[in-house]
């Protein structure tokens, strides 16, 4: 009996250990980078959003707005259903055209993808997990929503 309990123990953390989701991610291939987004353990989760923004830093004329072309594309693993995100590749960087003042010093800006940010269900059981091309960077800032609820007036 007790050995069958070790054993029974001994296996449980076997599968704890071989559970881990991380393992379940593909590496990067050639020419990309993973990102991996692991979230604290939080009691207000069901009010919070994690906005993730992919960018680079680059000098910018400091005056113009500037994003690059690209849009993340969601995938799934294969055999566990985890979701994770991949940018293909990076296209060209796009700005406005205002003429800045002339000497004006170029300032180094995060330059992020044009379009609607990506959003997430704030989760701290899986890690966010982001495939983008080599020296792009990955951000995030987390969203709250206040406790109370406005009414909606009727008609």
């Amino acid at each position: 009996m007790k050995t069958l309990m070790t054993l029974g123990w001994m296996g449980a953390a076997a599968c704890a250990t071989a559970a881990e989701p991380l393992e379940a991610f593909p590496k990067a291939e050639e020419g990309m980078s993973r990102w991996v987004l692991r979230l604290p353990e939080r009691e207000d989760a069901g009010r919070l959003r994690v906005e993730v923004v992919v960018g680079k830093l680059v000098m910018t004329d400091g005056v113009n707005r500037h994003f690059y072309g690209g849009s993340l594309e969601s995938r799934t693993v294969e055999g566990w259903g985890y979701d994770y995100w991949i940018l293909p590749e990076l296209g060209p960087m796009i700005g406005t055209r205002m003429a800045p003042p002339e000497g004006a010093p170029k300032v180094e800006t995060f330059v992020t993808l044009g379009g609607d940010p990506v959003w997430f269900p704030y989760q701290s059981q899986l890690p966010v997990v982001l495939y983008v091309p080599e020296g792009c960077e990955v951000r995030y800032r987390i969203w709250t929503a206040p406790e109370e609820l406005e009414p909606v007036p009727e008609g």
